[in-house]
């Protein structure tokens, strides 16, 4: 009895084991490959597997999802023999676990080499500006070079980067006097623009400042001349009406002829710089006074002016 209940127990736990090694559970982001003596068969998905105890056997266990991959630091000659140091990243998915697992052996340390090959042979073909400048162009070319090598292993590259492009000491020293030496010529060329255009903003206002002054000046003139046309128009307006009243025997207008010809003289005397004293004589306030004699002519020359037009 106690013999029987043994062997059904061994039998039950056999049966066990069996269905425990055919049951597997893989994790997200892995897939696994599954070999039946020692070939590959098929590849397990994530989640709940089943799969023929002892003749199958699990072979990698492959992780699906995106990695990141270092590149060591190299030194690269560029096309102008300049020494640089690179540095970069590549970041790579694998999309197919078998090709992965069965088409290259030690897949990352592939890639890695891969990529170090070909970041010597992109960078080696440019001068040192061009690899400066153009980072998104190299990280093209890498990029593509590198996923088409890659892709009979079952992986997908997804981006490679130039973290950093080191020159070297004294050529970063010659490279930063070359920009300071730009620097300067462009400070010196704005300043030049600057003097230049403060120079015909200048030029400018005196021209303009010199028209308005021409401007003045001809306005000046015409306001000048007009005043001595109407005073010329005044005068001889004047010397007619007096001539008239000459004419008819006024003897006023003799006086007032006398008067103007003496207050003229009276006035280049005072005027003269030399002379400290005048002595008028005393006929000078007859004749002075006889002046006021003229506003009394000029009242008789407008009053029979009048009365010959009526």
């Amino acid at each position: 009895m106690n013999g029987m209940v043994i062997t059904i127990l061994l039998i039950l736990g056999f049966f066990l084991s069996i269905v425990f090694l055919g049951v597997k559970i893989v994790p997200q982001g892995y897939e696994w490959t599954v070999e039946r003596w020692g070939k590959y068969t098929k590849t397990l998905r994530p989640g709940l597997n089943i799969i023929m105890p002892v003749m199958d056997a699990i072979g990698h266990k492959v992780n699906i999802m995106e990695q990141v991959l270092d590149i060591p630091p190299q030194e690269v000659i560029s096309a102008d023999n300049a020494m640089v140091k690179i540095d970069a990243v590549c970041f790579f998915q694998v999309v197919n676990a078998a090709k992965a697992s069965y088409e290259v052996n030690h897949l990352e340390h592939a890639i890695r080499n891969l990529t170090m090959t070909n970041i010597r042979t992109v960078l080696g073909s440019m001068e040192l500006d061009a690899q400066l400048s153009r980072r998104d162009e190299i990280n093209e070319r890498l990029l593509t070079t590198v996923d088409a090598a890659t892709n009979p292993w079952g992986v997908k590259v997804t981006r490679i980067e130039i973290k950093d492009i080191t020159p070297p000491h004294d050529l970063v020293e010659a490279m930063a006097n070359q920009m300071k030496a730009e620097r300067n010529k462009r400070a010196a060329i704005l300043n030049a623009e600057g003097m230049r255009q403060s120079e015909i903003l200048e030029a400018e206002g005196l021209k303009q400042a010199d028209i308005l002054k021409a401007e003045g000046a001809r306005q000046a003139a015409f306001l000048e001349a007009e005043a001595r046309e109407r005073a010329a128009e005044a005068e001889a307006k004047a010397t007619h009406m007096v001539s008239q009243a000459i004419a008819q025997g006024n003897i006023q207008a003799v006086n007032y002829f006398v008067a103007q010809k003496y207050i003229d003289a009276l006035g280049k005397i005072a005027a003269s710089p030399n002379n400290k004293i005048m002595m008028i004589p005393l006929e000078a306030s007859q004749v002075i006074g006889s002046v006021a004699g003229v506003a009394d002519l000029v009242n008789d020359v407008k009053k029979t002016h009048t009365e010959s037009q009526s």
